[in-house]
């Protein structure tokens, strides 16, 4: 008998993770995503209709950027979320589905301090 493997299959099952606090968190953020949706294709039309400058004044405004930073988090930590619970349901092997989801939470903090990085720089670069 294999109590190693047993051991991990045992802390998985008894994780201390809560499930209804994912499940609230994917709703809560889902629900943000909704208004906040509205600047980004405000945003979106600017960037693609307006002169650079135009775009980057109305970035500019502490407003819109809050509203696009706030869609930035929901936006980023929702899908961390949502790709986690695909490789929870997909990955069987424990040690395997703990090293993605550490390497996706990796890859999406990434992609957000880059995105608001970007975000703050446009709007200190009136």
């Amino acid at each position: 008998m294999d109590y190693k493997a047993t051991l991990e299959k045992a802390a998985d099952f008894f994780s201390v993770h809560s499930g209804s606090g994912h499940f609230w968190y994917q709703r809560v953020t889902a629900v943000a995503l909704v208004p906040l949706s509205i600047w980004l294709i405000v945003l979106l039309n600017k960037a693609l209709t307006a002169p650079y400058a135009d775009t980057v004044e109305w970035l500019s405004s502490p407003l819109n950027t809050l509203a696009i930073i706030a869609w930035t988090v929901a936006v980023v930590y929702h899908a961390a979320l949502g790709v986690q619970v695909v490789i929870e349901d997909y990955v069987s092997t424990i040690p395997v589905r703990h090293l993605a989801i550490r390497a996706t939470n990796l890859i999406f903090l990434v992609l957000g301090v880059a995105a608001l990085l970007a975000i703050i720089i446009i709007f200190f670069a009136r």
